[in-house]
C-alpha cells in the first residue's frame, strides 16, 4: 500500500482491514506488518492512515448475533492495529433497523464501552452519515450523543465525509464556515481527525450517499478547495472515496495538491 500511495502521488491512505462485504480475515503475519512499516517509511507515507472498519459490521442491529458479530469484529480489528500503533478506525455508527434514533445509539455506545481500553493506541473515528435508511450519525447531535456517552473519550473522534455531510443537509459549499462553527459547538474541532474527501451525485439534503468523483458533483471543485484550505482542516488527512480507477486518484491528487494553498 505504501508503494501505490507514492505512485498516485499520496502521503497517506485509507484500507479496508478486511473484505468490505464480509468478516472472515486470515491470521496476522508480524512478517507482512513489519514489511508493511518499512513500506510506509520507504515510499514517504506520513500518515496517519486510516483504517476503515468493513461495512458489514452493525453495532447496532436488532439481531443480537449481529451485534455480537460488529463487537467481536471490532475488537480483533482493534488488537490488529496495535501492531501499526498511532493511526485511526474509521467505522459508520450503524442502522438501527426501525428500532428508532436513540436506540441505536445506546447500543453502539455500548458496544464501544465493551471494546475500547484506555491503554489502546488506535483512535477510532465516527463517520459523519449521509442519512439513509435507518442510519445512525446523520446529524452531529447524534454522533455527540454517542461520544458523549463512551468511557475512553480520549480514544475517539470523528471522520467527516463531505459527501455525507452535504447530503445529510450541512451547506459545505455556501457555508463551510457556519458549518465548521455548528460541529465545534456540539461535538468540538478537537474531536475531528480526519476528512473522506468526495463530491456528491446530489442536492444537498438528498440523504442518498452517492459519491463522485472530485469537481464532477453538486459540491464542485471550488468548494472541495475551500475544505481542503480551511484553517480548521487543512493539516488533517484526506482521504479520497470517488468512484475512480488508478490513472483518476493520480489526477485528482494532481489537482487537489495545486490547489492546496501550503
Amino acid at each position: 500500500m505504501g508503494r501505490q500511495a507514492k505512485k498516485l502521488g499520496a502521503s497517506t491512505f485509507a484500507f479496508f482491514t478486511r473484505n468490505p462485504r464480509g468478516g472472515s480475515v486470515k491470521a496476522l503475519d508480524e512478517a507482512d506488518v513489519a514489511q508493511f512499516l518499512r513500506e510506509m517509511q520507504q515510499n514517504g507515507v506520513e500518515g496517519p492512515i486510516v483504517a476503515h472498519a468493513p461495512y458489514t459490521m452493525n453495532a447496532c442491529a436488532a439481531d443480537p448475533s449481529l451485534r455480537t458479530f460488529a463487537q467481536d469484529m471490532m475488537r480483533d480489528d482493534l488488537a490488529r492495529m496495535e501492531y501499526i500503533p498511532g493511526n485511526y478506525y474509521n467505522f459508520h455508527p450503524g442502522s438501527h433497523v426501525k428500532q428508532g434514533a436513540q436506540v441505536g445509539i445506546e447500543l453502539i455506545t455500548k458496544q464501544l464501552n465493551e471494546v475500547l481500553t484506555p491503554t489502546q493506541n488506535t483512535i477510532v473515528l465516527l463517520e459523519t452519515m449521509a442519512g439513509k435508511g435507518s442510519e445512525v450519525g446523520r446529524t452531529f447531535e447524534e454522533l455527540q450523543s454517542i461520544l458523549s456517552g463512551v468511557e475512553c473519550a480520549d480514544r475517539m473522534g470523528v471522520c467527516l465525509d463531505t459527501c455525507h455531510v452535504w447530503d445529510g443537509g450541512y451547506d459545505i459549499v455556501g457555508d463551510l464556515d457556519g458549518v465548521l462553527t455548528e460541529f465545534d459547538r456540539i461535538i468540538g474541532l478537537d474531536r475531528l481527525r480526519a476528512i473522506h474527501l468526495n463530491d456528491s451525485l446530489n442536492e444537498r439534503g438528498a440523504h442518498k450517499d452517492r459519491h463522485a468523483k472530485i469537481g464532477e458533483g453538486c459540491i464542485g471543485f471550488d468548494a472541495l478547495c475551500r475544505v481542503i484550505n480551511h484553517p480548521a482542516l487543512r493539516e488533517l488527512p484526506f482521504i479520497l472515496e470517488t468512484p475512480n480507477d488508478d490513472a483518476g486518484w493520480a489526477k485528482e491528487i494532481e489537482m487537489l495538491r495545486n490547489a492546496y494553498q501550503g
